[in-house]
């Protein structure tokens, strides 16, 4: 009888060393998974939370929106150049190592940006901190996967539900940090959680084995500069003016950075942008869609809270819960159309999403009705709900195109909506800049994008259809 007790002991011993079953009883699995998913909260946070507090940045940084927006884009980029090879960097260096550095890299990060005396070490900080935020993504993808061999899926999909979580927490956290605090407290938040994620792992996570694979820095350098030199271009409209040669200068440079990426993918191995992709025409249909799907549903979004501040006066927690309204309609639509595919196909959820989201950005964009709040809170739910309507075809869609790669597919998908949102907000900041009034601008960026939105419709048409079950 004592004896029995010892039996299911010999094989949790015996399977201590595979990371999959860890050293200990399953209950330290459960406080890596937590440990880890916290750190991805904090980046999805990170994310949104400081679209809030960009007018009041522009204030005490005495500086312009045109550069405070780049605390926005700046952290996509971050993250575009990061999430390509983060993940193969872990397969080769192995994951502990590489999840404690990206850990480290993100809070120290953190800590220096709440110290930032000038916009442009603000920007260079909150690229260093997208560097390691982008790569724990991937890492904490693969943590999970070798902690939990038995319902793997259904652990993956937890991880991934915690970004949009942080999407909903984002703003308003900002919002109420700005409100009541400093936006310095902004980034402070991040290190003591850093700080408890980084001991715990150190202490749990169990070494795992290094896996001798190719990775693409080249690819992943020339992207970066090329987006970023496009970046500074369209940025120098806002500063130097259409007759200046420096921003056509630059606009040329970059061109010319993204001929030599296309180039050097169609010759790399384990490519960013694989070949068999670039040489399909729905390659290009589905993702130039991303990019503008990016662009409206994200990007200029991410502007909303500052123009209810510039316009109407609103406080950064009231205009920080607009964010947080949308991704209420996000979420709750996104489930909805994900039931539906099976018998609508990709198109038709598509085509009423994208039409319910212009119509939200051209609300946006009109005169209230009603009291300033009440009227973009009506729309940034029909945003939201527009968003989330066409968000789960448009994913599925992508991955059509390659359906043995659904991981790489995934991945590019989310490289070109980051881009989308990174040229929409680069070229808002332009137009406030350029523009007779910065509220002003804001208003007609909403409605263009409205239009653009709108226009982009009949591509969907040419999206490749649902195969049959």
């Amino acid at each position: 009888m004592r004896e029995a007790p010892e039996k299911p002991a010999e094989p949790a011993a015996s399977a201590a060393a595979p990371p999959p079953e860890g050293e200990g009883p399953g209950r330290r699995r459960f406080i890596i998974f937590a440990t880890a998913s916290s750190a991805i909260l904090m980046v999805s946070i990170d994310g949104t939370i400081v679209a809030t507090a960009l007018h009041t940045l522009t204030r005490e940084l005495h500086t312009s929106l045109t550069w405070s927006t780049w605390t926005i884009t700046v952290y996509q980029l971050g993250q575009i150049v990061s999430l390509p090879i983060a993940g193969r960097l872990s397969d080769s260096l192995g994951r502990r190592r590489m999840f404690l550095a990206y850990v480290t890299v993100f809070t120290l990060s953190s800590l220096l940006a709440g110290f930032a005396t000038s916009i442009y070490v603000l920007i260079a900080l909150r690229f260093t901190q997208a560097l390691g935020g982008g790569g724990l993504m991937p890492s904490t993808m693969g943590v999970v996967a070798d902690l939990f061999t038995r319902d793997r899926d259904r652990w993956l999909g937890l991880v991934t539900s915690f970004f949009p979580v942080g999407a909903l927490l984002g703003p308003t956290l900002g919002g109420f940090i700005v409100t009541y605090s400093t936006w310095r407290a902004i980034f402070f938040i991040n290190v003591p959680v850093g700080v408890v994620v980084l001991l715990l792992l150190l202490l749990l996570l169990p070494p795992a084995r290094a896996v001798r694979v190719r990775i693409d820095l080249p690819g992943a350098g020339l992207l970066g500069a090329a987006l970023l030199t496009v970046m500074f271009g369209l940025n120098q409209f806002a500063d130097r003016g259409v007759r200046s040669p420096l921003p056509w200068s630059l606009l040329a440079g970059g061109a010319v950075l993204v001929a030599a990426f296309l180039r050097h993918e169609r010759r790399a191995e384990q490519a960013i942008l694989p070949p068999a992709l670039l040489r399909r025409p729905a390659f290009a249909v589905v993702n130039g869609i991303n990019i503008v799907y990016g662009a409206a549903a994200f990007g200029v979004f991410t502007l909303v809270p500052t123009y209810a501040q510039l316009a109407y006066g609103l406080t950064p927690l009231a205009a920080g819960s607009l964010l947080s309204v949308r991704a209420i309609g996000m979420a709750g639509l996104s489930v909805t159309s994900s039931m539906l595919l099976r018998r609508v196909g990709y198109r038709a959820p598509m085509v009423l999403g994208f039409l319910i989201l212009a119509a939200g950005l051209l609300l946006i964009s009109l005169p209230p009705a009603t009291g300033p709040f009440t009227w973009l809170g009506i729309s940034a739910l029909v945003c939201g709900v527009g968003v989330g309507i066409a968000g789960p075809p448009s994913n599925n869609a992508a991955v059509q195109l390659m359906p043995d790669q659904v991981a790489a597919i995934s991945g590019l998908r989310a490289m070109f909506r980051q881009t989308g949102g990174i040229i929409a907000i680069t070229l808002a900041a332009v137009a406030v800049g350029s523009g007779p009034g910065e509220a002003q601008a804001l208003s007609r960026v909403f409605l263009v994008f409205a239009i653009l939105t709108v226009l982009l419709v009949p591509l969907i048409f040419r999206v490749p259809e649902r195969s049959a079950a």
